[in-house]
């Protein structure tokens, strides 16, 4: 069952990242960025090849996992248990990226040279906040995102406005 799912996920994921958005003004075809993408539809998944970190900065707080393989059963469960729990990762400006190519050097992956599985939790500010080399459950990652100072901040402003 897992298997199939994550299929699907890829599957989607990489027909996003060739979304293309005709402009009404004058004809011509624009390609979206994955930043419109992720706003269009905080949900989606992101393949790592098509993504810079840095055009998140203070925007969003990129999860990372790693694995040499889509077959990985970690990598699958790490999917399955992210997806589960998608809106939660959501309400927390969480961009949910994947890179499972370890002969293709993506740009995420020379940054954070991860062995193997791996996920990784970056702050809106670009620091690594946590690795680990094993899934995660959302719980404990929104746990961990709670206790960042920025999110705390975010936590107070939205009452605030209420």
């Amino acid at each position: 069952m897992t298997a199939p799912r994550f299929t699907v996920l890829i599957a989607s994921a990489a027909l996003a990242m060739t979304a293309t958005f005709a402009s009404a003004a004058d004809g011509t075809v624009a390609e979206a960025t994955p930043i419109e993408m992720w706003e269009a539809d905080k949900s989606t998944v992101f393949d790592a090849q098509s993504i810079d970190l840095e055009d998140f900065l203070w925007i969003a707080r990129p999860v990372v996992v790693f694995a040499d393989t889509p077959a990985d059963p970690a990598f699958q469960q790490q999917l399955d248990l992210l997806l589960e729990r998608v809106d939660e990762l959501v309400e927390r400006d969480v961009i949910i990226i994947t890179d499972t190519s370890r002969s293709d050097l993506s740009d995420v992956r020379r940054k954070l040279r991860p062995r193997g599985f791996m996920l990784t939790l970056i702050g809106k500010d670009g620091g690594v906040k946590l690795r680990k080399p094993f899934p995660w459950d959302v719980r404990e990652l929104t746990r961990s995102i709670d206790k960042m100072p920025l999110r705390r901040q975010e936590i107070r402003d939205s009452s605030l406005g209420e």
